[in-house]
């Protein structure tokens, strides 16, 4: 029964693995991806995508915004390369979710969904590290959600150190950290 009630608060968020966002990530990161999303699955835990598309015409990001100005045309809704990478496309009954920031709880909406799920645990894969899984991960701890950083299926480009310092030293004093395998096994042993 325990095992149930947990399942059924978590939710396993996917944050911006879209085609142009990752086109620079190791196999084994996409790998590890897809092996939290059929571990998810199988549990019967919520996914939920969360993809950053930004308005035409700088709409919503302000020039002060160095991260996002800089990505903007890239980021663009319409521009090339925006899709959910069809390897790890949502399935029936996953929950896609479009965000106009870094936090994936930022204009998004997904506070009100987790809420109306009861959700109180999250299960952190996406790109990047030191973006989308870092901002969202500072924000869901003050909002009092349990997390899981899942530390192979984040993706942080080239900046391998920054990633290091992250699932290492920062994410571990906010949550638990490990791997998808180590995720799923922990799911396949509560049965």
């Amino acid at each position: 029964m325990e095992h149930n009630v947990v399942v059924k608060r978590t939710a396993l968020l996917v944050m911006d693995v879209q085609t142009a966002i990752v086109a620079g990530a190791p196999p084994s990161m996409l790998r590890a991806v897809s092996v939290a999303l059929d571990g998810a699955h199988a549990a019967g835990i919520q996914v939920v995508y969360i993809q950053v598309l930004l308005r035409p015409g700088r709409a919503g990001v302000s020039p002060r915004n160095k991260k996002l100005t800089g990505l903007h045309e890239m980021l663009t809704e319409g521009a090339p390369g925006l899709e959910i990478l069809p390897a790890v496309a949502p399935l029936p009954g996953d929950f896609v979710l479009t965000k106009h920031r870094v936090s994936s709880f930022a204009g998004s909406g997904l506070d009100v969904l987790l809420r109306s799920l009861d959700i109180t645990h999250l299960v952190l894969t996406g790109a990047s590290t030191s973006t989308a899984v870092l901002s969202t991960a500072l924000a869901a701890a003050d909002l009092d959600f349990e997390m899981t950083v899942l530390s192979d299926a984040c993706f942080n480009g080239s900046r391998v150190a920054l990633h290091e310092l992250l699932v290492g030293e920062l994410f571990p004093t906010i949550a638990d950290v490990m791997t998808a395998d180590q995720w799923v096994a922990q799911l396949d042993n509560a049965d």
